[in-house]
């Protein structure tokens, strides 16, 4: 395994804060394995998968579909218990579901009955959040989403994007210090999702969130993140992390045309035909 390999870009890349300030790691993977039994075999669903990321880091993982990447979070999430090795928030070991993660999921899951505003509040309903907190909460993120003007619509009036950003307006309303999104902006067209890009690269800046994202666009993961996870098919392991080496506040289409997008974007389509060519 290669969970030592980084491909330097850059040395103005971000030092993760809790390296500088000598704490826990935000999310901490110590050579976890993921083994279930189907009714024909035993699957080894991720071997030996280790991973540190600091707090406020912005991490992507991309891999071939079925190396384990979306099982990977729901590790961190608490939905899955490994089979082998350690899983560990803010120094704690995770034991069972966590209240302190937000969550993304690809579709937004909203309720049709609900409006926007009131589809982001039922996070603070189940958390029990105090009213007058959460309606200030919940404008706040409005704001910061752009959400403005669509905060009383229902669901069946929002495009995907709309519906995606009430989506993660719920998810960040407990100010959750760790935020873990499966393909977010798969479902979206191209330059939608190119909008959301530009969209959550900010709201992580004024944020400090740490955000995990699963991703199969490999310019989504080199555009938004600090590193990125190059996982093998399954079982999956890491295969590299690639260092990004961009500043942390990126314009998209300069962002793209620089060395450093070439050159990450290039390595792991590299590392990922390699892959493909051996399943």
């Amino acid at each position: 395994m290669a969970k030592d390999a980084t491909l330097k870009m850059s040395d103005e890349t971000r030092a993760p804060a809790t390296e500088a300030a000598g704490a826990a790691p935000a999310v901490r993977l110590d050579d976890v394995a993921v083994r279930f039994r189907t009714k024909k075999k035993d699957v080894t669903a991720l071997r030996e998968v280790s991973l540190d990321v600091g707090a406020g880091e912005f991490v992507a993982i991309v891999g071939p579909s079925g190396c384990g990447k979306s099982t990977l979070l729901k590790l961190v999430a608490g939905l899955l218990t490994p089979s082998s090795g350690d899983v560990l928030l803010g120094g704690e070991r995770v034991r069972g579901p966590r209240r302190d993660i937000g969550y993304v999921f690809q579709r937004a899951a909203l309720l049709d009955w609900r409006s926007a505003r009131r589809n982001i509040l039922l996070q603070a309903e189940m958390r029990r959040i105090p009213a007058a907190q959460a309606r200030a909460r919940t404008d706040e993120l409005i704001r910061m989403t752009g959400l403005g003007g669509f905060e009383d619509a229902y669901p069946h009036e929002l495009s995907g994007g709309m519906q995606q950003r009430v989506a993660l307006c719920r998810a960040l309303l407990h100010e959750p210090p760790v935020l873990l999104m499966d393909e977010p902006f798969g479902a979206l067209d191209a330059l939608t999702r190119e909008q959301m890009n530009v969209e959550l690269n900010r709201i992580w800046r004024e944020t400090g969130t740490t955000v995990l994202l699963v991703t199969h666009s490999i310019a989504e993961a080199v555009y938004l993140a600090d590193r990125v996870v190059v996982m093998s098919p399954r079982p999956g392991t890491v295969t590299e992390i690639i260092d990004v080496g961009l500043p942390p506040e990126r314009s998209y289409a300069t962002t793209l045309a620089t060395g450093e997008f070439r050159e990450a974007t290039g390595r792991i389509r590299s590392l990922l035909g390699a892959a493909s060519a051996h399943e």
